[in-house]
């Protein structure tokens, strides 16, 4: 959430911003209208209680001189400008509501180095790794390869489920197995990273602290009793969560979190998009990684999480470049993000793998995650950045897409091979 003393004192700054998101020029209107309300009460309260205390002083005087009756006058007209100022206290939170209500539903404002935008064509490239496989064929996509080889069935997983569900068989489901355990390997033991387990199933606390409720409850699921619990989108919400309502110390900062989960989205408003194959699904596994860093210093913190995901295509072989996401194109609570995308032969383009970003203090304050300095210094809200580590269902297509032979069979990298029990591909 944004910081509402921010908003007030920066108002056309925050709105000229907020516009190059694609955000209504008015979006901030009912904002003003609501300070400009708050700011009225408060001037009227604090006028009110100027004069109940030099009243109170006056009565006190006149109670001296034995003037009771025109001391009980006195103390009537300070009992009203009481009850009135109890009103207006009522009038200001009423206001200061309205205000963080209002915020609650807006994004978070770009960082001065984000391209600015109308859509994603805005987004430029800053850098590519690896090259693209040259085939001797045409190569198949990964419904065909999967099918084939028999380690994928969508037919019976829309027969069990709905569509958008897959089965992952075999060698298929093994890949899938040895690509989260090679992921966290590497984060855990490379990076520094440490591994969490969290719920799969939050509560609405912690989706809103994230930012994906009270604006995106369309795209979740959610459980079906009194409890107002939801199925995780992804590992950031709860992970993200871990410290909510907590003032961590400085010298703790950065804390470095690698959690895998499985991640369920409704993908309401995407109908028509990706429908072929495991691109997009109701349910997908993920690592996630998750910082929480100083303010100061999460920009490195970006710089160097995004690293550490692009590592994994690194020792996979999978060209991919990354893409500095423009002003139109950022997520919900994002400050600046990198997207990292994976070439699929298939498609003949590249396609995201992972988003990393950082949040700066957006979700810190909903969430109120704060630290505090040495020295007894006032809590300051922490940075929070997350990006994924990586999309394993995307790198499971890209590893068959890319390493994919004529006679449709694929190779295994040799990163993979020790948690696939040094499997080297995948036959018929």
């Amino acid at each position: 959430m944004l910081d509402l003393n921010y908003v007030r004192e920066n108002f056309d700054e925050a709105r000229t911003r907020l516009q190059s998101r694609g955000v209504p020029a008015d979006a901030l209107d009912d904002f003003a209208q609501a300070d400009a309300e708050r700011r009225r009460v408060i001037s009227e309260s604090d006028q009110l209680n100027a004069q109940r205390n030099a009243a109170s002083r006056e009565i006190g005087a006149l109670m001296k001189e034995g003037k009771r009756d025109e001391a009980e006058g006195r103390r009537n007209e300070v009992n009203a400008w009481k009850q009135r100022i109890g009103e207006l206290d009522q009038l200001r939170e009423a206001a200061e509501t309205r205000m963080r209500d209002l915020l609650a539903g807006l994004p978070n404002l770009p960082h001065e180095s984000v391209p600015v935008g109308k859509d994603e064509s805005a987004n430029v490239e800053i850098r590519r790794w690896g090259t693209r496989p040259d085939f001797s064929f045409t190569p198949r996509d990964h419904v065909d390869l999967g099918s084939a080889l028999g380690i994928l069935d969508l037919e019976r997983a829309t027969k069990i489920a709905s569509s958008r569900f897959a089965i992952l068989n075999g060698a298929g489901a093994r890949l899938e197995r040895a690509l989260i355990n090679f992921m966290l390997e590497v984060q855990t033991r490379e990076h520094s990273y440490r591994e969490t387990l969290p719920p799969f199933i939050v509560n609405r606390g912690a989706l809103f602290g994230t930012g994906n409720l009270p604006k995106f409850e369309q795209d979740l699921f959610k459980l079906q009793d009194d409890r107002d619990l939801y199925l995780v989108p992804t590992a950031e919400v709860p992970v993200t969560n871990y410290h909510r309502e907590e003032i961590l110390e400085a010298a703790e900062l950065p804390l470095k979190w690698a959690a895998y989960t499985p991640c369920f989205r409704s993908e309401a408003g995407s109908y028509g998009k990706d429908t072929r194959g495991v691109i997009r699904q109701h349910q997908f596994e993920k690592v996630e990684l998750v910082k929480y860093a100083l303010p100061e210093q999460s920009y490195h913190e970006l710089e160097s999480l995004t690293r550490d995901a692009e590592a994994i295509l690194q020792k996979l072989g999978l060209h991919y470049r990354v893409v500095v996401l423009s002003t139109a194109d950022l997520g919900f609570g994002s400050a600046k993000t990198y997207d990292i995308e994976v070439w699929l032969p298939s498609q003949e383009t590249f396609r995201e793998i992972s988003s990393c970003s950082n949040y700066e203090a957006f979700q810190a304050r909903r969430a109120q995650i704060r630290f505090r300095r040495a020295g007894g210094a006032k809590p300051e809200f922490v940075h929070t950045l997350n990006g994924s580590g990586l999309a394993v269902g995307r790198t499971w297509i890209a590893i068959l897409e890319n390493f994919q032979r004529e006679d449709g069979s694929v190779v295994i990298p040799e990163a993979l091979r020790p948690y696939m029990n040094g499997l080297a591909e995948i036959t018929k």
